[in-house]
């Protein structure tokens, strides 16, 4: 994996020694892996995790006072372990991710017991980590959930369906959202910490995807949660869900780019040394032409991904809009670059086994999940408008 992007000056010298101490790591350790069973995945998802908790890679998905590795959040750390494991194996550039997502509400909404309880073991890989917000028909559309959560003396009894769960039938712990008031769209929304094993919950069914990955339906009856388990105040639980979401999504872009650029190196090698009609495929100018867009796109997207995060952690200020497009074009550009890394191998490309094959159904649900790239428009066109109202020496605060 080539690493010349980490002389942009996004990059303080931690982050540096991260990519690099995590890329050695990396190529030693893990290698994409093609299909396998439902069972084989889940074991798999649970040995990457453990495996990047020993390595303390899982460190930073949460801040230094719980057992992470630097002091707050950091955007651009985050997004530099998500595009190296990316690039080498996209189930643990999963397993990572949910690890942070998973317990990114309790790291920003938590009390204090709950830090203690969940975040520790979570960064030393020993808990397994699921964010629970998508039902079947509240997935873009957050404002149409009907999961409930009704306060029942020192808990609150939750009852409804979450689907499309990362993690799902795996997790020692979810982050559920649930609907607490009837007031209209995202408010009277909550938060709350449920364990795995409480009596109620269920998994309902499990979902196989063209890159697998443990997926679940989750169903709640009658699920009791003892109410030192909310996270933030009662009703504030969008709130938590989009702070939450703001912090990670500048780090989907970045696992795009690590797809992306496997497919680039993937492409390059082939080109250099696929024989046609007594030439290279190199020597080729279409070959040539292919390749400068693939290159262009990556280094468009890695752009827009790093400026992202570092105007998250330095400046400070607001970056949903930034973010929304850094998810949108890192996605859809590793799409483009992918498919044109199988067309340069031909038939070979689309053969299982063949790790662009592999990428090809890897990259497909990052244009969707975390908010699809129809979504990120939205916020970008909506974001736009906001700012133009601003009077032109307001600066945005986070």
């Amino acid at each position: 994996m080539q690493r010349a992007h980490l002389d942009w000056p996004f990059f303080d010298a931690p982050h540096r020694a991260l990519a690099e101490g995590l890329g050695d790591w990396a190529a030693k350790t893990l290698h994409h892996v093609d299909d396998a069973s439902r069972d084989a995945n889940d074991t798999r998802c649970r040995d990457l995790v453990a495996k990047l908790g020993d390595a303390g890679w899982v460190r930073y998905a949460v801040p230094a006072a719980y057992g992470g590795a630097m002091e707050e959040l950091d955007s651009r750390a985050l997004c530099l372990v998500r595009e190296t494991l990316a690039y080498h194996d996209g189930l643990a550039d999963f397993a990572f991710a949910m690890q942070g997502l998973g317990s990114g509400a309790i790291t920003l909404a938590g009390s204090e017991a709950l830090k203690q309880a969940y975040l520790p073991r979570v960064a030393a890989g020993k808990s397994i980590a699921a964010f629970a917000l998508s039902e079947p028909d509240a997935g873009s559309d957050v404002a149409a959930m009907k999961t409930r959560a009704v306060s029942d003396g020192d808990h609150f009894v939750l009852d409804g369906y979450k689907t499309w769960i990362s993690n799902g039938g795996i997790a020692d712990f979810y982050t559920v959202f649930a609907r607490t008031s009837d007031e209209p769209g995202a408010r009277g929304i909550s938060a709350f910490v449920v364990d795995g094993e409480t009596p109620g919950l269920t998994v309902a069914d499990r979902i196989d995807v063209i890159a697998p990955h443990p997926l679940a339906t989750l169903r709640f009856e009658g699920c009791h949660v003892p109410a030192t388990h909310l996270l933030g105040p009662v009703g504030q639980g969008f709130k938590v869900a989009m702070r939450t979401l703001d912090i990670f999504r500048a780090s989907v872009a970045a696992a795009a780019l690590g797809f992306a650029r496997r497919a680039f190196d993937e492409a390059l090698a082939h080109a250099r040394h696929r024989r046609m009609f007594g030439h290279t495929l190199a020597d080729f100018q279409l070959t040539q032409v292919a390749l400068a867009d693939m290159a262009t796109d990556i280094d468009a997207a890695a752009l827009l991904t790093y400026r992202a995060a570092w105007q998250r952690d330095v400046p400070k200020i607001n970056a949903t809009r930034e973010a929304a497009m850094a998810k949108l074009t890192a996605t859809e550009n590793a799409q483009r670059v992918i498919d044109r890394a199988v067309q340069l191998f031909g038939g070979a490309g689309v053969a299982k086994g063949n790790i662009v094959e592999s990428l090809y159904r890897e990259i497909r649900a990052l244009r969707i999940y975390e908010g699809a790239s129809e979504v990120q428009r939205l916020v970008i066109g909506r974001e736009s408008l906001k700012n133009a109202a601003l009077s032109s020496g307001e600066r945005r605060t986070a």
